[in-house]
């Protein structure tokens, strides 16, 4: 039916203290509040938008047939003070080589941020986002 609303879900089940362990399809994820054990969820969200991001790049690069060969994404946010303590501004840099010029890497971005990275559309509009890059030489052979 060409009108259903995919869903999506997850399963949690409390393994003690502020620890957990994420279902999610047929992967699990260990999710630590105190982040002594795992990933908190926030940090968990952050590699989130990092990875939703990078995807999106290297999809639209790939489409365009601009091979990208290498690829490091950096998050870095700042949160709230006070509660909720949300990322109130947004820093990811992409450090990548591969066949591509400056302007194919800022028109892949900007569709990934305004269009296709679902996990950056769920976080608040006024959430400031930077994104920065640079294409580094391919290495030598």
């Amino acid at each position: 039916m060409a009108n259903e609303v995919p869903v999506m879900e997850a399963r949690l089940e409390w393994d003690g203290e502020l620890q957990f362990t994420g279902f999610v399809g047929k992967h699990e994820v260990p999710i630590d509040g105190s982040q002594h054990a795992a990933a908190s969820p926030m940090q968990l969200f952050a590699m989130a938008i990092a990875g939703c991001m990078a995807i999106d790049l290297v999809h639209i690069l790939a489409r365009g047939r601009h091979d990208c060969t290498s690829l490091e994404v950096r998050f870095r946010a700042e949160r709230a003070v006070n509660h909720p303590r949300r990322f109130i501004r947004v820093n990811l840099h992409f450090a990548m080589s591969g066949a591509m010029t400056p302007e194919h890497v800022e028109r892949a971005l900007r569709l990934s941020r305004e269009k296709y990275c679902s996990a950056w559309n769920s976080v608040r509009p006024d959430t400031e986002l930077e994104t920065t890059f640079e294409i580094l030489a391919a290495p030598a052979a």
